[in-house]
C-alpha cells in the first residue's frame, strides 16, 4: 500500500449507502480485516438503521457519517468503498469521501465503487481499474484516468481500485499485509482457503456474449420457476461464507437467497448485525442451504457455483461467475 497509516492500530471505515450496497464488496473486507485483529473496523452510512445489501441480505449500520466525524475528527486511516446501487453525482457520501481523502486516508474502491471515487474526483490522472462491465463507462466519464488492465487491484498514491466483486478477497488480504506484514496475511489467506492474493488478472476473459445474454433472458423469463433459498443463520455465522453463498445464489436470475432463523437479527462472527428475513408465505424458502463449518470460508463460493451448476446448469453457474468476475471453474486457489 502507498503509505503507512496514521495510527499504530489503523482505523478502517467501510462506507455504505443505506439504499443499496453490494453484498460481497462490503462483507468480505469487513470480515477479513476484523478477523485479522490488526485494525478497528466500522461500517458507516449516511443514516442509522438498516443497509440494504444487493443482491441479498440486510445489515445494520454501525455508525453514521456524522457520528464517525465527531468521534474521529482526524479521519480514518483506510476508507473502503463498495459498489453502490444509486449513482448520485453529489450527496453525503461523496462529500464525506473527499474530506477523508483530504485528511490522508487511503481510499479503496471495490468493484464499481470506483464510480464513487470518480465522483469524488479521486480518479483524475490516476491509474485505476473496475468491474469489467463498468470499464468503458468509467473511462468515458473520467478521460484523464489511466486505465490499467490485467490487474486484480491497482494502487496509485493514496487510491486503490479493484476489478469485479470477488477482487474484494485479494485486496483485503493485501491490506492485511500492508498493516501487519506478509506472515499475518499469508496465515489468514491459508485459513480462509486462498493460495494467492496477488494482483495478476486476465481481465480479457470476462465479457457478455450472446450466449450469456440469452441465459439472462431465459432465466429471467421463467418467473414460475423462480425460487427462494433459505440460509439458516445464528449468532457467530461466518460472514465470508454467508456473503459468497447468498450473493452467488441471488445472481442466477432464477433464485434469491435470504438469511433465516428464529430471531429477527443475529451477529456474525465478525460483529455485523444481520437482519433475518420475515418468512411470510411469499418469502418462505423453497429449499435450505446450510453453510459447511468444516470448509474454509472462501471455498464456499466454489461449493455454491457447483451447486448452482447442478440445479440450473453450467451456463447459469458461468453467468454467476461472470458477474462476480471470478475464475470458475478454476477456483480461488490462484485467484486468476
Amino acid at each position: 500500500m502507498p503509505r503507512p497509516p496514521k495510527r499504530r492500530r489503523p482505523l478502517v471505515a467501510i462506507v455504505a449507502d443505506n439504499r443499496g450496497t453490494e453484498t460481497t464488496d462490503l462483507m468480505i473486507p469487513q470480515a477479513i480485516l476484523a478477523r485479522s485483529g490488526l485494525a478497528d473496523v466500522v461500517v458507516v452510512a449516511p443514516q442509522s438503521g438498516d443497509i440494504a445489501l444487493m443482491p441479498a441480505l440486510t445489515i445494520a449500520a454501525q455508525q453514521t457519517l456524522d457520528a464517525f466525524d465527531r468521534a474521529h475528527p482526524d479521519g480514518a486511516d483506510y476508507v473502503i468503498v463498495p459498489a453502490f446501487h444509486h449513482d448520485d453525482d453529489r450527496g453525503p457520501v461523496v462529500d464525506w469521501l473527499r474530506r477523508q481523502a483530504g485528511s490522508r486516508a487511503i481510499v479503496v474502491g471495490i468493484c464499481e465503487g470506483a464510480k464513487v471515487l470518480g465522483r469524488a474526483g479521486l480518479l483524475d490522472g490516476r491509474k485505476a481499474t473496475t468491474h469489467w462491465y463498468a470499464a468503458d463507462s468509467l473511462r468515458s466519464a473520467y478521460p484523464t484516468m489511466r486505465w490499467t488492465p490485467q490487474r486484480r487491484y491497482v494502487i496509485d498514491g493514496g487510491v486503490v481500485t479493484t476489478t469485479g466483486v470477488t477482487a474484494s478477497l485479494p485486496v483485503s488480504l493485501a491490506l492485511v499485509e500492508a498493516i501487519g506484514g506478509a506472515a499475518a496475511a499469508r496465515a489468514l489467506a491459508d485459513s480462509i482457503g486462498i493460495a494467492d492474493y496477488g494482483d495478476t488478472h486476465p481481465g480479457e476473459h470476462y465479457r457478455l456474449d450472446a450466449g450469456r445474454i440469452w441465459r439472462i433472458v431465459a432465466n429471467g423469463a421463467a418467473v414460475w420457476r423462480h425460487e427462494t433459498a433459505g440460509i439458516p443463520a445464528g449468532d457467530g455465522i461466518d460472514g465470508i461464507a454467508l456473503a459468497l453463498t447468498a450473493d452467488a445464489w441471488s445472481r442466477t436470475f432464477r433464485s434469491q437467497a435470504i438469511a433465516i432463523g428464529a430471531a429477527s437479527s443475529v451477529v456474525t462472527r465478525e460483529g455485523l448485525h444481520l437482519r433475518l428475513a420475515d418468512q411470510t408465505d411469499r418469502r418462505k424458502p423453497d429449499w435450505i442451504i446450510r453453510l459447511d463449518d468444516d470448509l474454509p470460508s472462501a471455498r464456499h463460493l466454489d461449493r455454491t457455483l457447483a451447486a448452482i451448476s447442478s440445479r440450473y446448469g453450467d451456463d447459469t453457474a458461468d453467468l454467476v461467475a461472470l458477474q462476480l468476475e471470478y475464475p470458475w471453474p478454476d477456483g480461488l486457489g490462484d485467484m486468476r
